[in-house]
């Protein structure tokens, strides 16, 4: 576990758990494909939904937890992002992730297919071991399917030069902010913490979620891809128009024609150009703005959540997520 969690001992400890339960969920015959498996969970990952999940559970009553559930249903929410970003991978064809070589380019798009397949039947073998018989089995067959409905969208939008912001909210809500709803409703939930507690969770991890996401995608305008640990403008030249692109866009749209009308054949040198452009007319600053104040809906909500350490460090790490360059 990295460095990240230091100012949260309990945290960290927790996602130490966590990840070693991965590790064990996911040796298989296939020692390569354990071994890639094993990188992805170790290589640098922050593990912030499984990290929400335990913060939600620090406001419940920890009396009545039950430890060992709480860390497999932790590890089972990050087992299900985890498959999420090898099918990512795969569609995107992306060389990298977390700075180390995917698996379906180092192994090819069939075995990467099997491999986030794999994930998604261990994700479902943690719910049926800690879920049976509870309505989260529901709850979390139908976060799943609003996920894959979010990239679904983001799909049906490439290259879509009038890209709207309700568009990237929609695809959104379901590929990133979906997870992280649930991340915080489920801790709540299992740390036995209030209806009211439960309710604000759901609304404060989407929030963090649309937040996050929005982040994410500045970075693709301004990091490195040293500091990424990814390749920058992937997401243009995949045709997948973000926020910071959608306010710059609306703003000149006849001035990226020339760039966005060249869709998957638009060079490194052109795409570079985009980028410059979107920094130019503040697309970059608009969609910080947006992302702050998404933010400050979900401490808005914290804030009224009861008082107790969880509570402290929820809004601490809210607040660092703010200025990622991660």
């Amino acid at each position: 576990m990295n460095d990240f969690w230091k100012e949260f001992p309990i945290i960290q400890q927790q996602l130490n758990e966590t990840c070693e339960l991965i590790k064990h969920q996911v040796k298989i015959r296939n020692k390569e494909i354990e071994a890639a498996l094993i990188e992805l969970t170790s290589s640098g990952g922050k593990l912030l939904r499984p990290a929400f999940f335990f913060l939600f559970a620090q406001i419940g009553d920890e009396q009545k937890q039950d430890r060992k559930q709480l860390i497999k249903i932790a590890a089972s929410i990050e087992i299900l992002h985890m498959a999420t970003l090898i099918h990512d991978d795969i569609i995107d064809d992306s060389p990298l992730r977390r700075g180390s070589v995917t698996i379906q380019s180092r192994y090819g798009k069939d075995i990467a297919v099997y491999t986030g397949d794999l994930l998604f039947t261990e994700f479902f073998e943690l719910l049926a071991d800690t879920m049976n018989g509870s309505e989260f089995l529901h709850t979390n067959a139908s976060a799943m399917k609003r996920l894959l409905l979010g990239e679904l969208d983001q799909m049906h939008t490439r290259y879509k030069k009038n890209m709207t912001v309700f568009d990237y909210l929609r695809s959104v809500n379901g590929k990133t902010a979906e997870l992280f709803s649930l991340s915080c409703l489920e801790g709540a939930h299992f740390g036995f913490a209030s209806t009211e507690v439960q309710r604000l969770a759901t609304r404060i991890g989407r929030h963090i979620g649309i937040a996050f996401q929005v982040y994410d995608d500045i970075l693709d305008y301004t990091a490195d891809v040293k500091t990424l640990k990814k390749p920058v403008l992937e997401d243009l030249a995949q045709g997948v128009y973000t926020l910071p692109l959608i306010f710059a866009l609306q703003k000149a749209p006849e001035r990226f024609a020339v760039y966005l009308d060249k869709e998957a054949n638009i060079t490194a040198e052109q795409a570079i150009e985009t980028s410059q452009l979107v920094h130019e007319l503040d697309g970059v600053n608009d969609a910080k703005a947006f992302a702050k104040r998404v933010t400050e809906k979900a401490l808005t909500d914290i804030k009224k959540l009861p008082d107790c350490l969880g509570k402290e460090q929820l809004t601490l790490l809210t607040e660092l997520l703010l200025q990622r360059s991660f």
